[in-house]
């Protein structure tokens, strides 16, 4: 949405990584896991992509009928680290995350990539 224009001079969010390019077309990069601004809605990736869809869900369907889909699909993130937040990591997992992002960028390995080799990548941040 950024790239196409439609987020100029509005606040937005992103995954950590990439939040900054939001500058460079105008957007206004905030680190929070949703942001509504005017008929806009993003979020900062997988996990705050499934909550941004029960926040539709809820303005959409209502509270009720949301926590039946929240059940239907058994959303009750309980993360074994407190890592999976920008503000949260240590300096050291930012790094081995931001060097992993960056290489399976340029290989093109997307997300189902990313979980095939979950394992490997567990293993080095040991």
């Amino acid at each position: 949405m950024a790239a196409a224009g439609l987020l100029a001079g509005l606040k937005a969010t992103s995954r950590w990584k990439p939040i900054n390019l939001l500058s460079k077309y105008g957007a206004v990069p905030v680190r929070e896991r949703i942001v509504e601004q005017e008929k806009y809605i993003t979020a900062a990736g997988v996990s705050a992509g499934i909550d941004m869809a029960l926040y539709l869900s809820e303005k959409i369907a209502g509270e009720e009928e949301t926590k039946a889909i929240q059940l239907a699909i058994e959303y009750d993130p309980q993360p074994i680290f407190n890592a999976g937040n920008y503000s949260n990591a240590e300096e050291k997992i930012k790094n081995i995350a931001g060097a992993k992002l960056t290489k399976d960028a340029k290989k093109g390995i997307g997300l189902l990539g990313m979980i095939k080799h979950s394992k490997s990548i567990l293993k080095m941040m040991k």
